[in-house]
């Protein structure tokens, strides 16, 4: 018992790990969980990508819906990658740390794509989206430095 208490101390008192710039998962290396970044574009809506149509962009697998969808990220994957790697960007705003962000949780804001934890923080994230940006914006290059 001592053992896993002195374990548990160990693990909970380490600073918060180095996440990767893009969020993947634990167990998969699929950015966005293997949903269309461009689709959110194009379609307006989250729409499964196949690994038939799939790249490599900053470490993570990418996949598309389609192969003009695959063509448009490789032609300009900053205007399709969601921001903040895909990470929950109230999460980066607020409390200027990692979280999951989940593909069904997004909104496009001047042109870029956001997501956000689930439905009741992207509630919180959306009553002052601006605000939040302008946060995470600030917040988001010392983040991912860490």
């Amino acid at each position: 018992m001592k053992k896993i208490f002195a374990l548990l101390i160990i693990l909970f008192s380490i600073p918060s790990f180095a996440a990767d710039e893009i969020y993947t998962g634990v167990f998969s290396n699929k950015a966005v969980s293997g949903y269309d970044t461009v689709a959110y574009f194009t379609e307006g809506k989250p729409v499964k990508g196949s690994s038939k149509w799939q790249t490599e962009y900053k470490g993570a697998d990418w996949y598309f819906s389609s192969k003009a969808n695959l063509d448009k990220f490789k032609a300009s994957p900053e205007a399709y990658a969601p921001q903040y790697g895909g990470y929950c960007a109230w999460a980066v705003a607020v409390h200027n740390d990692f979280a999951s962000g989940d593909p069904k949780q997004w909104a496009i804001v001047n042109g870029k794509l956001y997501l956000n934890y689930d439905a009741d923080i992207k509630r919180k994230w959306d009553k002052d989206r601006a605000g939040h940006i302008a946060t995470a914006d600030k917040n988001w290059p010392k983040l991912i430095k860490k």
